[in-house]
């Protein structure tokens, strides 16, 4: 491996968005994400320590879907109900996808408004 470069970490995200009004509405009062800033065609979340970065394609090449977000909450049951009670569209229910150990990961899939997919996971003990 070459020593002279190592990734460190995740400095932010980008989702691609082409209505940001209702963009930003969804992140931050549906999603509950923390809003740091806007600027034209952008605006910033914080999202535990990453930067979430909703923006519109200045060139075509770039205006395609964002890759799959999974957001990691305590209690994935309450998560989807509090957020179809906010009217998102989820592609599935909460399902059990993996038994690792003693644990279990869980998951649900659903859409923002620019039909970018993501999903709410968790994680449960198994041992009681």
């Amino acid at each position: 491996m070459n020593s002279e470069f190592q990734i460190k970490g995740i400095g932010q995200i980008s989702i691609r968005v082409h209505d940001m009004e209702a963009a930003t509405r969804f992140y931050q009062d549906t999603l509950g994400l923390k809003m740091l800033f806007q600027i034209p065609n952008m605006t910033f979340f914080e999202c535990n320590g990453i930067q979430l970065v909703l923006s519109i394609a200045e060139d075509p090449q770039f205006d395609h879907p964002s890759s799959v977000f999974y957001f990691t909450v305590d209690n994935i049951n309450s998560a989807y109900e509090t957020l179809v009670s906010r009217n998102v569209h989820f592609l599935d229910q909460p399902h059990k996808v993996a038994e690792m150990g003693q644990t279990a990961t869980w998951m649900t899939f659903f859409h923002d408004p620019d039909h970018n997919v993501h999903a709410l996971m968790s994680e449960e003990s198994l041992s009681q």
